[in-house]
């Protein structure tokens, strides 16, 4: 047997160890999967709501997602809604983590498999800060909301070949962003959702709602990930934008009010969405 089949089969054997032992938790890990999807759509349509506010002049402010949990913690039983939300986060958490290394959906080891998988970590430990940061809020024990794309851009321009780093993940957010234009577009939903059931029980007009939606994620990211390739050539961590900030930059352009407005009504349409996938989506922990 050559090296390269030898070392086939003993991934083969891993994984399938990995999966024999997380099979017991596989109930648990789709369970709080569902309740992670369903607090990003609580922190979506918060963002939404807030963002329509502010472009229809009653109050409201452009924020991202740790803004939504400090408006979250400020309501009635707020701590108890954060403890829950950071839950569900840590759940998605884990199965994006373990879809990563174990590719259940096999996605394979060619480059388009290796960079979805690689997203799916990158997902898997952003929300888990995000889950973190919901814990903190919720005990009393956080540090202020900060500006936390700024201050990873920090990190990553002070690496070797930072200034290059923060290019490339500006051109990945930036792509992800063009894609989930793209995804919006062609509706390329079914190997994800269970449609049937869907449409069945909640009827195809929302499919066009979740399109909305991904649109309007999709054109968030884009305006990220421009500003993280400027910040990258640049070298200017400040120059970086978060969801907040990339909020901001369209309520400044020409028409802002009104395109803050349309961007904002999406970002409630995802909100949407994510409860679609909560219900529908097709998860496969090992």
């Amino acid at each position: 047997m050559s090296h390269a089949q030898t070392a086939a089969s003993f991934q083969r054997t891993t994984a399938a160890g990995a999966r024999e032992a997380i099979a017991p938790a596989a109930p648990w890990i789709v369970w709080f999967a569902r309740v992670g999807y369903a607090a990003k759509a609580l922190l979506y349509t918060v963002v939404g709501v807030l963002a329509l506010q502010s472009a229809l002049g009653n109050g409201g402010e452009t924020t991202g997602s740790r803004g939504a949990l400090t408006t979250l913690v400020r309501q009635d039983f707020g701590a108890l809604i954060l403890v829950v939300i950071a839950a569900g986060l840590f759940g998605y958490a884990a199965w994006r983590i373990i879809e990563a290394i174990l590719d259940p959906e096999h996605r394979g080891t060619s480059a388009k498999g290796l960079a979805l998988r690689t997203s799916f970590a990158v997902r898997g430990i952003v929300h888990a800060a995000l889950g973190l940061q919901a814990v903190r809020l919720a005990t009393g024990t956080a540090r202020g909301r900060g500006h936390a794309v700024e201050a990873w851009t920090a990190r990553l321009l002070d690496a070797p070949f930072g200034r290059w780093l923060v290019v490339g993940v500006g051109l990945a957010v930036g792509g992800y962003g063009i894609y989930q234009l793209y995804r919006a577009w062609v509706a390329k939903l079914s190997r994800q959702l269970d449609l049937a059931s869907l449409s069945r029980e909640a009827g195809s007009w929302l499919l066009h709602v979740c399109r909305c939606g991904i649109a309007a994620r999709g054109v968030v990211f884009g305006i990220c990930g421009w500003y993280l390739v400027r910040a990258g050539v640049a070298h200017d961590a400040t120059a970086a934008a978060d969801t907040g900030e990339a909020l901001g930059v369209i309520a400044h352009q020409r028409f802002g009010d009104v395109l803050l407005a349309i961007v904002a009504v999406g970002l409630i349409a995802h909100g949407a969405y994510e409860i679609v996938q909560a219900r529908y989506r097709v998860i496969r922990p090992a």
